[in-house]
C-alpha cells in the first residue's frame, strides 16, 4: 500500500512541477521574443508588454490544463 502511496505522490509532483514551469517558460519565452521584436524594429516597450500579457495567458492556460489532471 505504501508503495502505491509513494507512485501516487510522485506522480503529482510531477505534475505539479511541470505546470509551474509550463507558466515560466510561456513568460519568458514571449517577454524575450516582444523584446527581440522591440529592438529590431524601434517600437520599444509595446511588443514587450503585449508578449508579457500573452506569455502570462497562455501559461495561465497551461498550468490551469495541466493542473486538472492532479
Amino acid at each position: 500500500m505504501a508503495k502505491n502511496d509513494d507512485k501516487d505522490a510522485t506522480r503529482r509532483s510531477g505534475i505539479a512541477y511541470a505546470a509551474g514551469l509550463s507558466i515560466f517558460f510561456s513568460v519568458i519565452s514571449f517577454l524575450g521574443l516582444g523584446w527581440l521584436l522591440d529592438r529590431w524594429l524601434g517600437t520599444s516597450p509595446w511588443l514587450a508588454v503585449i508578449g508579457l500579457v500573452l506569455g502570462s495567458a497562455i501559461g495561465l492556460y497551461e498550468f490551469v490544463r495541466v493542473t486538472i489532471k492532479l
